[in-house]
């Protein structure tokens, strides 16, 4: 079953439900793939985003909802920091499991591997390798700075 049915049932169920907060998260998850596939198509590309589009998308507004909920809780907002960290958890039932430490070091060393990367200079095609595999199953920023370990 695709990422959008997926999404899309998951609507209709908690519409059926009347679960207000997972509704509106649900539907902030659709208009924010919309605007993508608008923008698609405004290139060109009539098929809209792609399923990797959609993991990305899913990931950066996990994180950004991550991000609010820290900044409320420094500003002493516990209702509104439980509210983010809710809808992070409705997010983030439809990104694929996140791998472990180990398991992105391990993917690192494979991407390195399989390029043959040398020097600080690769790192962007390794990251555009682990990019292409990985998206939505590990955090990009925190694997960057593995990936200059490995290359220096």
């Amino acid at each position: 079953m695709s990422l959008r049915t997926r999404i899309s049932d998951a609507l209709k169920q908690a519409m059926k439900d009347k679960a207000a907060d997972r509704l509106s998260t649900l539907r902030l998850i659709n208009a924010a793939i919309k605007d993508k596939d608008i923008a698609a198509r405004a290139q060109g590309n009539d098929e809209g985003v792609s399923e990797a589009e959609v993991l990305a998308i899913l990931s950066k507004m996990a994180k950004q909802r991550q991000e609010s909920a820290r900044a409320y809780e420094e500003g002493g907002r516990l209702d509104l920091a439980e509210r983010e960290r809710e809808e992070v958890e409705v997010i983030e039932e439809f990104l694929p499991r996140q791998l472990s430490v180990t398991e992105a070091s391990a993917a690192v060393d494979a991407a390195v591997e399989e390029i043959g990367a040398t020097s600080i200079r690769d790192m962007g095609k390794v990251m555009g390798l682990l990019k292409e595999r990985y998206t939505g199953q590990m955090d990009f920023g925190a694997v960057g700075p593995v990936i200059k370990a490995r290359l220096s």
